[in-house]
């Protein structure tokens, strides 16, 4: 029994375990902020003569029931209800009812070419705006939908259908909507007026950025245009702040690879690697490490093509090729600044790499991505462009490969025993699996019919020790490499992610279909 509920319990407050059929929760009614609900974990439920019914997490949290009290200037009768119910429960109530989306499709009105071509102020939060022109309210339905369901980009797609709308949800795309062709310039226009994009160039891409609230959250969103045979598709990455768990006791590292990591990031001067595909995690890693070896003593300046989240303490700049500010040009004058570490966003050619390395190799610890698929190819893909052996042997100290798995939906989470080719695929014994079964999500509400909700990262650390730079000296290739990294106990990310599978929380599938690459090299 929880801490909480034998409080709630002492304190004499009814004990829920579900709110669902709360009138406020069953018919989506949210009566105060998100943002308020999502920190404080309160939500009204429902209201009756004698007050407001309403669920708390915490039931020492005295200050937050005051403060709802003095919100809603009405007597509160709490209950206690756990947290995660809690949290699923304010997301239900604040998300858009399905229903409310294929309305707006019939009340569709065309924009003026007027309010087409004026620059509209977006500084108004998203959930406290609802009489708005319907294409904007249409807009603003997908992009706080899309917030809600924990979506990491919003793919708006002409076809010759119409207009096809997807969210990248746990690095998958799902399809959702498909408003009727004749509004699909309308909906387009609208999100570059608000990326303040030119809205009568339609042959060349663009970028963009927009700046919204969302429940008092601030969210940021890069907008990029591709002009495609149906017309125009726009892709937005949502950059939720309040959304990012910062350091690396919090983001799944396995015991052994968060200490060796933490005495990388610790070094003095050398160069960190970090490497993975788009979308596996890389920059938030990097974050977590600033974020750790950042103090008042520390000068950290950091490069990045765009600068996603601000650091307090750390000096962020943007790549900006319209002015010529690449990272290879933007490290020199970096280096001129004293710094003790340099975040580099990304290694993408020869120069970069070659400054990056003298910075190391002046007194300086250097922390940067690579797109490689595992740890030892990182070696490889810098030889490649050019780096001399000795350089690499006397500069890199350790490489970080990673990637996101989808963890099994825990609504849906139901075991089955595995075939002996499912087995024998993930290099599992029988007895190996507790009980004899793996786990899989059959598909519900909670997680879209996908089977998966969240993410949690798998991670295969190599350091460069005297055995792996002595056949760095002696040969550079990939495979040579990973026998070295395998001699001094290095875990690939294969084998990580088969622990998860043994353990529950990801799938088999899921497993090889986010390191099959790797796999298949080795």
């Amino acid at each position: 029994m929880s801490s909480e509920r034998s409080i709630a319990e002492r304190f004499g407050l009814p004990v829920h375990e579900e709110i669902e059929s709360f009138s406020f929760v069953r018919d989506k009614i949210a009566i105060i902020p998100y943002l308020f609900a999502k920190q404080k974990r309160v939500l009204p439920l429902a209201q009756s003569e004698k007050g407001v019914t309403v669920a708390v997490a915490d039931p020492l949290d005295l200050d937050s029931l005051e403060e709802l009290r003095l919100l809603l200037k009405k007597p509160l009768v709490p209950i206690y209800c756990p947290k995660s119910v809690i949290e699923a429960a304010i997301e239900r109530c604040y998300q858009q009812k399905e229903e409310e989306t294929k309305r707006f499709f019939s009340d569709l009105e065309k924009e003026s070419s007027q309010d087409e071509g004026e620059e509209q102020k977006d500084e108004y939060d998203l959930l406290e705006q609802p009489d708005l022109n319907p294409v904007i309210r249409l807009v603003n339905t997908f992009l706080i939908e899309a917030i809600q369901q924990g979506a990491s980009d919003v793919h708006f797609e002409p076809t010759d259908m119409g207009l096809s709308i997807r969210y990248r949800i746990d690095g998958v795309l799902q399809k959702r909507h498909i408003p009727p062709r004749e509004y699909q310039q309308q909906i387009l226009t609208r999100i570059k007026v608000m990326a303040k994009m030119d809205i009568a160039e339609h042959r060349l891409p663009q970028d963009g950025r927009i700046k919204l609230k969302v429940g008092g959250r601030e969210i940021d969103f890069r907008v990029s245009t591709l002009p495609i045979v149906h017309g125009e598709r726009i892709v937005l990455r949502i950059l939720d702040k309040g959304n990012v768990q910062l350091g690396l006791d919090r983001i799944g590292m396995p015991e052994a690879v968060l200490k060796a990591f933490r005495k990388l990031i610790h070094t003095p001067e050398g160069i960190v690697l970090v490497t993975g595909p788009t979308g596996s995690g890389k920059t938030t890693t990097l974050y977590s490490a600033l974020s750790e070896v950042n103090a008042a003593e520390m000068n950290i300046v950091t490069i990045e093509d765009p600068v996603e989240i601000r650091l307090p303490g750390i000096s962020q700049m943007n790549v900006n090729r319209k002015i010529e500010l690449d990272f290879s040009k933007g490290l020199r004058h970096i280096l001129r600044q004293d710094p003790d570490v340099i975040m580099i966003g990304e290694i993408r050619d020869r120069e970069t790499a070659e400054i990056a390395i003298q910075s190391s190799l002046t007194g300086h610890l250097v922390l940067s991505t690579l797109h490689t698929n595992d740890a030892p190819s990182a070696l490889t893909r810098l030889a490649d462009m050019g780096i001399e052996p000795y350089l690499l042997a006397s500069s890199i100290l350790g490489v970080l490969a990673q990637r996101l798995v989808r963890r099994i939906c825990p609504y849906c989470k139901t075991g089955y025993i595995p075939s002996k080719e499912e087995l024998q695929e993930l290099g599992l014994k029988k007895e190996e699996v507790h009980g004899g079964h793996l786990f899989r999500g059959t598909g519900c509400s909670q997680c879209f019919g996908t089977g998966y909700k969240g993410r949690c990262g798998i991670y295969e650390l190599m350091m460069v020790s005297s055995k792996i730079k002595a056949q760095v000296l002696k040969s550079q290739d990939a495979e040579e490499l990973k026998k070295a990294a395998s001699f001094q106990n290095m875990v690939p990310l294969f084998e990580r992610g088969v622990e998860l599978v043994a353990a529950g929380i990801s799938t088999s599938s899921e497993v090889l279909r986010v390191t099959r690459i790797a796999e298949e090299q080795n």
